[in-house]
């Protein structure tokens, strides 16, 4: 398939079309949404074991004398903290407090850093960074064109990736990782993931990531997996999607992501002052899980109502009819006072509304191995 700047195919592209999978652009990218259905493979998750193509993903190299503190500079977890070979999850803010980006923070050491960003953020990214380095002595190496990515996920992923590959993994704890070589190629693993199931992140070279993907496939103990259900595996476990639950006017503390916001961290972060602002005020939105007492499924940007007067009250940021409890649930941006457990609202879809409740907005338990 041509390449184009808006339809950009991954290492992995081939094989998704020869395997049969459902294309569709995703991020600037050609991707796959599903081989033999969402729910087939959501199941496969949930139960066995997949493999999702994740190269579409950025990642950037932070290296220099001053690597630290220039990634807590611009990110709000603290990586001071962390023992080398510990991920960290968070985000880039800006000043106002709204999410540029959320993305996970690869300790190598106190000089070196692997960030991973999303598809979708790419360019912006690239230039927040760089733009925000000015001053650091540090070196940035752009890594999205050279490295490809795979995630294994699910119950039997540990066991898979130590049979199928060869490559050892058990002694991973639950966020960290380690740099380390397969049939003479380096490579980065991490037990991390978005499906709320043990798995593990693999980085390679492109070459490296066809050969893994094409050994996992091979054994038939690993189905291949889209991104349709890896939508519908991380939002059953509450993970946020940016662009839905996340983005630049959505600040963390509204999203329920302050434990991953160090206010407290030395030199402080960009956006620091505003998201401090929002926490000691009380945010005016929220974002909370409700379940409606019908089949009908709430999508991305339908309204949410008061039970009583159906004044809009917030949106949907994501629904579905989800796979695992057979309930239609959604996670939705919603004014404040409304956010306590069991508040009655209802969701307008299409024409109609449907009676809900308000409750967790992890509708499913994670189930990762510390």
């Amino acid at each position: 398939m041509m390449e184009t700047q808006d339809n950009k195919p991954t290492c992995l592209h081939s094989r998704h079309v020869g395997l049969g999978a459902l294309m569709s652009p995703f991020g600037g990218f050609h991707m796959p949404i599903q081989y033999e259905g969402i729910v087939e493979e959501h199941k496969a998750v949930r139960n066995a074991c997949g493999v999702f193509d994740v190269s579409h993903m950025g990642e950037m190299w932070v290296k220099g004398p001053d690597a630290m503190r220039f990634v807590n500079h611009i990110f709000t977890n603290d990586v001071a903290v962390g023992q080398s070979g510990k991920c960290f999850y968070g985000m880039m803010l800006n000043e106002q407090g709204g999410v540029v980006d959320d993305l996970l923070v690869y300790k190598l050491s106190d000089t070196e850093f692997f960030l991973v960003f999303n598809a979708a953020n790419i360019e912006k990214d690239r230039r927040w960074i760089s733009t925000h380095a000015e001053g650091y002595d540090v070196t940035l190496e752009d890594l999205c064109d050279t490295l490809g990515e795979i995630a294994v996920q699910g119950p039997l992923a540990e066991e898979v990736i130590e049979n199928v590959l060869s490559l050892l993994c058990a002694d991973l704890g639950f966020y960290t990782f380690r740099c380390t070589t397969w049939r003479d190629s380096e490579i980065i693993i991490s037990r991390t993931g978005y499906t709320g199931e043990d798995g593990f992140e693999i980085y390679a070279s492109h070459e490296v990531i066809c050969t893994m993907w094409d050994a996992l496939i091979e054994s038939g103990r690993c189905a291949p997996c889209g991104l349709g259900c890896r939508d519908t595996l991380r939002f059953e476990v509450g993970l946020p999607l940016y662009g839905d639950e996340l983005d630049e006017d959505i600040s963390p503390v509204e999203a329920g992501l302050s434990t991953f916001v160090k206010l407290d961290k030395e030199g402080g972060f960009i956006g620091r002052d505003a998201v401090a602002g929002v926490k000691e005020e009380g945010p005016k939105r929220r974002l909370v899980g409700i379940e409606l007492s019908d089949r009908a499924i709430p999508r991305h940007g339908y309204d949410v109502l008061d039970a009583d007067t159906d004044c809009v009250i917030g949106h949907v940021t994501t629904g579905y009819h989800a796979i695992s409890t057979d309930k239609s649930v959604a996670m939705a941006l919603i004014e404040a006072p409304y956010a306590s457990l069991d508040t009655p609202v209802k969701i307008r879809i299409r024409r109609k509304t449907f009676p809900g409740r308000v409750v967790k907005k992890r509708f499913y338990d994670k189930r990762y191995k510390k």
